[in-house]
């Protein structure tokens, strides 16, 4: 289980775009209404940054198949 930079692909990209979103939006929320600690941000935030995380790993430790080289 070696993640390697061999393996980006568009699911990676989605995964990484997914957690930028989620960082870009917990900053601008927090600067625009000057709430930094409101459950909601955090509600939505945790799943956007999460599942960019957990996307992005996971998309860069499968192991391609011989169909797929």
């Amino acid at each position: 289980m070696n993640i390697s930079m061999k393996n980006i692909n568009a699911y990676t990209i989605v995964a990484l775009i997914t957690l930028i979103a989620g960082l870009l939006l917990y900053i601008t929320w927090g600067i625009r209404y000057n709430v930094w600690t409101d459950i909601g941000i955090y509600s939505i935030t945790i799943i956007l940054v999460l599942g960019g995380l957990i996307g992005a790993v996971l998309s860069l430790t499968f192991e391609r198949t011989e169909e797929q080289e």
